[in-house]
């Protein structure tokens, strides 16, 4: 039997369209991206550490040290470490609510969750003042009890949770939705308990999302500053986070001060850029 041997340039896919660009047009986007991303993520983020140690090693260490620098960095730690497991817990409830439920006002619920990504975080501030202030919907009761929310670290708490309690939530809905729930009715059906299901099924599953989840809940709740400096009355040493200690130094012309506290917070977007890109290798990798 002859057989037919078809040129080899036959069985050779076509190149897709974006190849075929020409050079320049590539050239060009790639140079204007890296061009956008040069000046307006890594020159800023420069010049902060260049300010910071503009007066040496030995003044940066010094502003650092400073009583009010350690009590923000301490604040800013304590809202991190209240808010961060609380809205991993709302995060993994909502998710699992909206993917693996039907009833009414699921849709609503979906949309709350979004609300804080829409509000502007001065408003959701001032949200709780009007609840919580001393002449807001429950003032008087508070004042009467001796109870202080605004101008006060629980102030500082719940205006940091609200603003950061979509982002788990956000990370796990899509991807649950995705994985369907056929692996958790099979592990159900073979008697495993609810419990058993989530920590042995579902938590595997979504572990890398979850991760990624806390790590962007947690840099925002360590950066948060809009909502925050409404709700704390930055008084120094006790309500002031280390964003709104860097807006007092650079307003008092403390420049070391300022671009040394801003360091912090520049390190930790650096390093959350770090997680997020180790995590997504994880997830692509799986």
């Amino acid at each position: 039997m002859n057989v037919i041997q078809l040129p080899v340039n036959k069985l050779v896919a076509p190149k897709p369209q974006a190849l075929q660009d020409p050079d320049w047009v590539r050239w060009s986007l790639i140079t204007i991206a890296i061009s956008f991303i040069s000046l307006f993520i890594c020159l800023p983020l420069g010049l902060v550490i260049v300010k910071a140690f503009s007066k040496g090693l030995e003044a940066y260490c010094l502003a650092l040290s400073e009583p009010d620098t350690l009590s923000a960095i301490k604040l800013t730690l304590i809202t991190a470490a209240v808010t961060v497991p609380l809205n991993t817990l709302f995060g993994v409830t909502a998710a699992w609510a909206v993917t693996r439920f039907d009833f009414k006002g699921k849709s609503l619920l979906t949309t709350l969750i979004d609300i804080p990504f829409s509000v502007s975080p001065v408003i959701s501030g001032f949200i709780f003042v009007l609840l919580f202030g001393a002449e807001g919907w429950f003032g008087g009761w508070l004042v009467e009890h001796q109870i202080k929310i605004i101008f006060a670290i629980p102030g500082i708490v719940l205006a940091t949770l609200f603003i950061t309690f979509p982002f788990v939530a956000r990370q796990l809905i899509p991807l649950m939705q995705e994985m369907g729930s056929q692996e958790e009715e099979a592990a159900l059906s073979l008697g495993a308990s609810g419990w058993r299901t989530f920590w042995s099924v579902t938590l595997p599953n979504i572990k890398w999302a979850l991760l990624y989840g806390v790590l962007l809940c947690n840099a925002r709740a360590m950066g948060e500053f809009g909502a925050v400096s409404v709700v704390s009355g930055h008084i120094r040493g006790l309500t002031n986070t280390l964003p709104l200690h860097v807006e007092v130094n650079y307003n008092e012309y403390n420049i070391v001060g300022a671009f040394a506290s801003a360091s912090i917070l520049a390190a930790l977007a650096i390093l959350t850029l770090i997680l997020k890109s180790a995590l997504e290798w994880q997830q692509a990798r799986r």
